[in-house]
Order: structure tokens, then C-alpha cells, then sequence
């Protein structure tokens, strides 16, 4: 009777565990439709928007879609005519880097034996190699030149979706069974995920622009592909800044010296602290981050079942899933666990006592 119990209590875990397993192996390898499909969604999300205050202001439906529609040709045009070049020459250069890198690895440890400090050459030219700083950074741009492949793809899903955000909640007050609550529920959570990738698509694009600004003061090569990679990775917060920063600093230790890569190192913090911790905080409120932990297993998970672009949204996929479970009252716990620690001071919460 008690074995039968715990195993009347074990099978929906093992069953939930199977299903979670078999979804995710699915993912991983439907991977090359799901890319394009997440990135039409996180489009339609920032171009939903400004759609309908052109309706309000109003233009009709399909000649305000047409003009979104220009406007994203136009930054897709854009940015491949600005990164493409930038990347292949980029790629070119790269094995002249590594030469340079390693013959300043060899005079410093030539200066650490002088001093009486004797490190072995190999472990430090190992670590201290270009090429697996360098990879994170060619991978995503390379899955990116992959993903421009797909752009009509792309850009044909965003027009459905873009057309079918009108007429939905339509069809779910048909279908479901108490449909003003849920409606409400759904149109909460629609304003809170539309307003949180704008103001971090905005705010990105803020941080990518100072970035390529300072870069092209320091006269690093290639500020246009550093400033780009700024951007995408800012939608990764705190870890987002390393791995922005590394590739950057490396080559600026090897193109100009130290002066010039310990002054790109303070500007990317002096960049994501003031939009991370000042800017951004104050327009979205700290009810919206995340904890340090979530962000990283979500980049590690992402990455691994979607690639480097499951990278890039990982953190966005997670904010808008913690949206979706504060708004309904019996996930909120879980989206509470989500969060930052700053959470329970910005919620005015305070722990039980034992």
C-alpha cells in the first residue's frame, strides 16, 4: 500500500522529467526552424508598437504595416552592409593578431624570468591564445550571416504575426471558458513584454553606439563589429558585458598597447554601469531582473539547444517567461524565485522568520 503510494507520487515527476527531456531534445534539433521563428517574434514584439500608434494615429492597417516593413528592410540593409565587410576583413586579419599576440606573450615572460618568476611558456600562450576569445564573438556573427539566409523567411512571419495581433484575442474570447479574466491576464502580460523589449532593444542600441564611439576615439580596428556585438549582448546582462568586452581588449592590448586596452576596458564599464545599473533600472523597475544564476543557466541552456543566437536571446525568452508567470497569482512564486536579490527590497518583502 506505501510502495504503491510513493509510486503514485513518483510518476508525475518522472513523467514531467521525461516530457521536459523529449521538448527539449525536439528544440535542439529543430533548431535551424525555431531560430528564425524566435527572432520573427522578438521583431513582431518590437515592431508591434509602433504599428498600432500609426493605426492611432490614423493610417490604415496595411499601409502602416507596409511602412514597419521598410523600416526594418532598411536596418536589415543596413546593418549587413555594415558588418559583413567588417567581418571578413576581420577574419583576414586574425592570424596576424595571433603573431603579434604571442611575440608579447614571449617579451613578457622574458621580463617575468628576469624578475625571477618562471612560468611555463606553453600554459601561458595556451590561456592566453586569441582564438577561443575570439571564437564566442566569430561564432555569433557567423550565425547571424546564417540567419540573414533566412531574412525572407523572417520577414514573412513577422507580417502574419503583425497581422494576426489584432484578430487573436478575438478567437481566444471564442475559445476560453472564463475569457475576461484570461484576456485580462494575457493583455497584461502582452504590455509588460512589448514594453520590456523595446526599452531593452532601445537601450542596447544606445550601449552599441557609445561602444563603436569610444572604439573609434581609441582608433580600434573594426568599431562597427565590436559595437554590433555590444548590442546583442546586451540583452545578456552582467555576463553580456564580459563577453562583449574580452574579444575587444585583446585586440586592443595587441593593436595599441596596454594604455589602450585598460581605456577600452573602463569604457564598457563605464558604459554598462551607467545603462545597466543607473538607466535602466529607473525605466523598467528592478521588478524585472533577474538573478545572476537564472541569467547564466539561461545563457547556458539557450545556447546550447538554439546556438550562439539562443544565446543572444536567452534573457529576453526568460524575462518574458517571468512576465508570464507574474501574471497569473499561482506562478508568481516561481517568478519571484526568478529574480534578482534587489527584488525583495524593490517588493518591500522581508523573510520569514524561523
Amino acid at each position: 500500500m506505501d510502495d504503491s503510494g510513493k509510486r503514485a507520487t513518483k510518476a508525475p515527476a518522472l513523467l514531467i522529467l521525461a516530457s521536459f527531456i523529449i521538448v527539449v531534445a525536439g528544440m535542439k534539433a529543430a533548431s535551424p526552424i525555431l531560430v528564425p521563428f524566435f527572432l520573427a517574434v522578438f521583431i513582431a514584439v518590437i515592431c508591434a508598437p509602433p504599428l498600432f500608434w500609426l493605426q492611432r494615429k490614423g493610417v490604415p492597417k496595411l499601409p502602416a504595416l507596409a511602412l514597419i516593413l521598410v523600416a526594418i528592410l532598411i536596418a536589415g540593409l543596413l546593418f549587413g552592409a555594415l558588418i559583413v565587410p567588417s567581418l571578413n576583413d576581420f577574419l583576414i586579419s586574425l592570424p596576424g593578431y595571433q603573431e603579434r599576440l604571442s611575440a608579447q606573450i614571449a617579451e613578457m615572460l622574458s621580463w617575468l624570468r628576469e624578475k625571477g618568476v618562471n612560468i611555463p611558456a606553453e600554459e601561458v600562450s595556451g590561456a592566453l591564445h586569441p582564438g577561443w576569445v575570439m571564437v564566442l564573438a566569430g561564432g555569433i556573427f557567423a550565425a547571424l550571416s546564417s540567419v540573414l539566409a533566412h531574412a525572407f523567411l523572417i520577414l514573412l512571419t513577422v507580417v502574419f504575426i503583425l497581422l494576426e495581433m489584432d484578430e487573436f484575442p478575438k478567437k481566444l474570447r471564442i475559445v476560453l471558458k472564463n475569457p475576461e479574466r484570461s484576456l485580462s491576464t494575457i493583455e497584461k502580460f502582452s504590455q509588460h513584454a512589448k514594453r520590456y523589449m523595446v526599452i531593452k532593444t532601445l537601450l542596447s542600441a544606445v550601449t552599441g553606439l557609445v561602444i563603436w564611439l569610444w572604439l573609434l576615439i581609441l582608433g580600434v580596428d573594426y568599431p562597427v563589429l565590436w559595437g554590433t556585438l555590444s548590442f546583442l549582448l546586451n540583452f545578456v546582462p552582467n555576463i553580456g558585458a564580459i563577453l562583449a568586452g574580452l574579444p575587444v581588449a585583446l585586440l586592443a592590448l595587441v593593436q595599441l598597447g596596454v594604455g589602450s586596452a585598460l581605456l577600452t576596458v573602463l569604457g564598457f564599464i563605464v558604459v554598462h554601469i551607467v545603462v545597466g545599473n543607473l538607466i535602466e533600472p529607473k525605466l523598467m523597475g528592478k521588478g524585472l531582473s533577474l538573478s545572476t544564476l537564472v541569467v547564466f543557466l539561461s545563457l547556458v541552456f539557450w545556447g546550447w539547444v538554439l546556438g550562439p543566437i539562443g544565446m543572444i536571446l536567452s534573457v529576453p525568452m526568460t524575462s518574458l517567461a517571468k512576465i508570464a508567470l507574474e501574471s497569473y497569482e499561482e506562478t508568481q512564486g516561481i517568478a519571484f524565485m526568478l529574480g534578482s536579490d534587489d527584488e525583495i527590497d524593490w517588493m518591500g518583502l522581508k523573510p520569514r522568520k524561523r
